[in-house]
């Protein structure tokens, strides 16, 4: 089989306002843009380079390029590429080729359940306690909101923000800034404010404290997780996992986590990067088996890509083929 030609272009897309957690802020979501075509039909995938996981745009483009003219199906792409943004990049474009080439959609070719609209969480960014909370009023018709949180502070964000907003779901990501020493204490506050779910309170490699922790609200792996294979040791510390394709190696590494999760009993949160709606449209093929979305990327830019996901008040709904899949 002639090997498709792949193409990988970065690109940078403003947001509304800084976008803060707690480890910086950003401005732009710099993405990376990845093209597979037969000379026919093109396929295209969208991914963010993280510079957590030491990432770069130049990096993750070089990784691509170095690939070209080597790769002519999706399933060679393993023996390429590790996990991470440009896997991401590329095995989603070549599932977007093989949908334009069968004309089929991707939940079809991926044995899935047809994607649904559903409700995606809205973020508000890390800041102080009543500028969060002012914004999670303004978001009045957002039904799930999802804060933010940076460590110090953080008991009198949760409660001004549940304060604010009294009749709202609320999701918080600590982003691995809290420590064991204020864990309880923040736990149980999460509790008093009625918080469904704690991403990532504790660092990677640290979340050993969690084994036997008594907890009355559930916990979400987020950057301790990446690909299936780290599910079996998660197991025993966290009630759910985050998945996300640029951790998960695309589509293909993304069904897979959900499975191995699922296997094991844990929750499934879907998440993505700070990204446009190309990068979002293939995980929302995983919405129907989440208990929790929040792919709300497209909602954070100051405008987004052509045919991008439609969004209203908080419901997010499934791509159309001329956006992806």
């Amino acid at each position: 089989m002639t090997a498709p030609t792949i193409e990988a272009r970065g690109e940078s897309w403003p947001l509304r306002e800084a976008f803060v957690i707690s480890r910086g802020a950003k401005t732009a979501a710099d993405v990376v843009v990845a093209t597979v075509t037969d000379g026919e039909h093109r396929g295209r995938g969208e991914a963010v380079p993280y510079a957590r996981y030491g990432e770069t745009v130049e990096g993750v483009l070089a990784d691509i390029r170095a690939i070209a003219g080597r790769v002519s199906a999706r399933a060679d792409l393993t023996n390429h590429l590790k996990p991470g943004a440009a896997l991401n990049a590329l095995d989603c474009a070549f599932w977007d080729l093989e949908c334009k080439r069968s004309n089929a959609r991707a939940s079809e070719l991926a044995g899935l359940l047809p994607p649904e609209a559903k409700t995606t969480a809205f973020t508000l960014s890390l800041d102080a306690p009543a500028t969060m909370a002012e914004k999670a009023a303004h978001a009045s018709n957002l039904s799930l909101l999802k804060l933010k949180l940076g460590g110090l502070g953080d008991d009198d964000r949760m409660r001004a923000v549940r304060a604010a907003r009294p009749d709202a779901r609320l999701l918080v990501d600590a982003n691995e800034a809290w420590t064991s020493e204020n864990l309880a204490h923040l736990l149980s506050v999460a509790a008093e404010c009625s918080i469904e779910l704690i991403e990532q309170p504790l660092p990677a490699g640290r979340d050993d404290a969690l084994r036997h922790l008594d907890r009355s609200v559930p916990i979400c792996a987020d950057e301790s997780v990446h690909t299936a294979a780290d599910v079996p040791r998660l197991a025993a510390l966290y009630d759910a996992v985050n998945v996300k394709l640029d951790k998960a190696g695309g589509l293909t590494g993304a069904i897979a986590l959900l499975r191995e999760a699922r296997r094991h009993g844990l929750k499934i949160m879907v998440g993505s990067m700070v990204a446009t709606s190309l990068a979002v449209a293939p995980a929302m093929l995983l919405a129907p088996e989440a208990d929790w979305i929040d792919l709300d990327g497209p909602l954070l830019l100051a405008h987004d890509r052509e045919h991008g996901l439609h969004v209203e008040n908080g419901i997010i709904y499934p791509p159309q083929p001329e956006l992806w899949g």
